[in-house]
């Protein structure tokens, strides 16, 4: 098989988190993501979807965020997500700006430190 005759599915960042408990409460109350799935008691791993998003959590117990993002998100309207993340405690690491690649982003960090950057495609 060659790799042009493959199809890729889906793929999730997974995050690490410290506290299950606090990440439920950042992504799905503050988000308004959906928990699909959960495993393990108590709790080490969850999937959350919204939209066309989906998130999965790990729990972590020692884990240490890395300084730069490892996920990124794809939002319609970057300055309501903004506000949303500002709302809801995360950590802005880079304000809101309109990038020379056509996208206006931001980088927000979680309760746990993991770094996501946010791009709202602009209308060239």
């Amino acid at each position: 098989m060659t790799l042009t005759a493959m199809n890729f599915g889906r793929i999730a960042a997974i995050l690490p988190v410290q506290d299950m408990e606090v990440a439920q409460r950042f992504y799905i109350d503050g988000l308004g993501f959906t928990k699909t799935f959960q495993n393990g008691d108590p709790v080490g791993f969850i999937i959350l979807k919204r939209d066309e998003s989906e998130l999965h959590l790990s729990l972590q117990p020692r884990h240490k965020a890395a300084p730069f993002p490892i996920a990124h998100l794809l939002v319609d309207d970057a300055n309501a997500m903004f506000a949303l993340c500002k709302q809801h405690g995360a950590k802005i690491i880079k304000g809101v700006q309109d990038k020379d690649y056509g996208l206006r982003a931001f980088v927000f960090a979680d309760p746990h430190g993991n770094r996501i950057d946010v791009g709202q495609r602009l209308r060239v």
